[in-house]
This record gives structure tokens, C-alpha cells and sequence, in this order.
């Protein structure tokens, strides 16, 4: 029937409700009780088997009942009413009834208490083995987290001195101080030139000195044999061709006059240092070295 299961169910749930107010009223140190755990267990569970077998009996009391026919209408609608009404009533039985205790005995009571009280305590200790070993690795995270951040600190140090160091060699350059440089350098540049073209003519005067006779310099004389013009030195033409080519790039040729001595033309014509316009001959240029 429905009220004798309702009855069981309220026993078992009394006897929870019952062990639960003797563990807390129990004394963490109770006296060793010679009934052993597993002998309460055993006891409880044939107690639990009683009740069983008297639900099974309810149980089958219920199918031996006769089947209600259920109308033809709606039989959905009528077994859903039923069922309701079935569990109001197995509430109301619930509502009206108290749980009891399946075991009255106490010695089975404190051993099932103190059993369940040991493995709380193993879960307990568990837990905190677990809670000790994370605290152990969280506080080795903290120690290489500490020790990186002191060496990251240690190089922003180093690198905010070397920045300050090189902050303190740079020299602001104002434009007075650039145009004396570039003066200076250009002053450095027009004595180099000079040292250049002052070598440049005691080696043309030593190697490529005019043709003399009894010591003085000969010039240039006609078919008739007199005296036309004095000759130039290779130097003299070399730097007139250098001048021409500096101050009019857009027209470097100089015209060959008479001064020119022709041994010496020849000699810049023919290692390529001069070179003859394409349309005078008469007319010639240095070559385009600093291209």
C-alpha cells in the first residue's frame, strides 16, 4: 500500500535524521566500545533488509489489486489525475510522520558515527597533503616570479644609465657651429687641393720639363724662323683644362694654340687624359675622371 511505503521511507529517514543529532551531541572522545564497525554495519543492514522485504510485500499487495479501466474520453488526462492524487497523498502521509530510527541500539550508532567520523578524517588529511603541496609550488612560482622581476629591474637600472650616459655626450649642434665646421672643413679641403697640385707641378716640372737649349726654354719658331710665341709647360695645360672643367662643366673644351707644345698633346691625347672635340680638332678636354 501507499501509506506502508510512505511508513518505511519515514523510517529511514527518521533514523538519518536521528544519527545525525547523536553525532553532534557525541564527545570526540568517546571510550573504545567493544562493538566493532563492521558488526553495526552488518546489523543495520539486516534491519534494512526487514524493511525491504516488508516493501516488497506492499509492493506486491498493490499489483495483486484490481486494474482500474480507465474511461475511453481522454485515459491520458484520467492516469495523470490518479498519479496526482496518489502523491498528495504520500505527501500528506510524509508531512504528517516523522522519520524513525531503524536502530535503537547505541553501541551501533557510535560505531557507525565513529567510522564515518574516520573517513572524514582521511579526506580531511588528504585534502590538506593536496593544500600543502600547492602551497609548496605556488611559493616556488613566487621565488622565480621575484627573481625575474630583479633582473628585469636590474636591466631598466642599466639601461636608464646607459641612456643617461649617452644623453649627457650628445652635442646639440646649433647653426653657427655647423657653418664653422663646414668652413672648416672646406678650408681642410682647399689646402688638400693645393698640397695636391703644388705635388702635382714639381713632378710635371721634373718628368715633363720643356725642351731647353744652353739652358733656357726654346720657343716655338715658324717656317721662316722667327720667333713666334714662348711654350707653356704641361703643368700650365693641365691645370687650364682642370680650371676649364671646374668652371664651365657645360663646356670644358679649351682651344689649342701655338703654346702647346705638340710632343706634349700627343702624349694626353694618346694615354686617353685628353680628349678632342668631335667636330674641332683644334679643340680638346680633360677626361671625365670623378665620373
Amino acid at each position: 500500500m501507499p501509506g506502508e511505503t510512505a511508513c518505511a521511507f519515514q523510517k529511514a529517514e527518521k533514523f538519518a535524521k536521528d544519527l545525525s543529532l547523536y553525532k553532534q551531541d557525541v564527545s570526540p572522545t568517546l571510550p573504545r566500545m567493544l562493538l566493532s564497525s563492521e558488526d553495526a554495519t552488518e546489523q543495520v543492514l539486516e534491519e534494512c533488509e526487514k524493511i525491504w522485504k516488508q516493501m516488497e510485500e506492499c509492493q506486491n499487495k498493490l499489483t495483486l489489486q484490481e486494474i482500474e479501466s480507465l474511461p475511453n474520453s481522454d485515459p491520458k488526462l484520467s492516469l495523470l489525475m490518479k498519479r496526482m492524487k496518489a502523491l498528495a497523498a504520500e505527501f500528506n502521509q510524509w508531512q504528517k510522520r516523522t522519520p524513525e530510527i531503524i536502530s535503537s541500539n547505541p553501541d551501533v550508532l557510535v560505531a557507525l558515527g565513529k567510522e564515518q567520523l574516520q573517513r572524514l578524517e582521511q579526506d580531511l588529511e588528504m585534502v590538506l597533503s593536496t593544500v600543502h603541496a600547492k602551497n609548496k609550488k605556488l611559493k616556488q612560482d613566487l621565488q622565480r616570479e621575484q627573481q625575474w622581476l630583479e633582473e628585469q629591474q636590474q636591466l631598466i637600472d642599466c639601461l636608464n644609465q646607459t641612456e643617461e650616459e649617452i644623453s649627457n655626450r650628445v652635442i646639440h649642434f646649433s647653426e653657427k657651429r655647423a657653418f664653422q665646421e663646414l668652413k672648416s672643413k672646406m678650408l681642410k679641403i682647399k689646402t688638400y687641393k693645393e698640397e695636391i697640385l703644388n705635388a702635382l707641378g714639381e713632378f710635371l716640372e721634373e718628368h715633363f720639363p720643356l725642351p731647353e737649349d744652353d739652358g733656357t726654354a726654346k720657343k716655338k719658331t715658324r717656317s721662316s724662323g722667327k720667333v713666334d710665341v714662348q711654350l707653356v709647360t704641361l703643368h700650365e695645360i693641365l691645370e687650364s683644362l682642370i680650371h676649364k672643367l671646374i668652371k664651365t662643366p657645360h663646356d670644358p673644351y679649351v682651344t689649342v694654340s701655338d703654346s702647346f707644345w705638340s710632343p706634349y698633346m700627343e702624349l694626353l691625347l694618346r694615354y686617353g687624359i685628353a680628349l678632342r672635340h668631335p667636330e674641332d680638332p683644334k679643340r680638346i678636354r680633360l677626361e671625365n675622371f670623378h665620373q
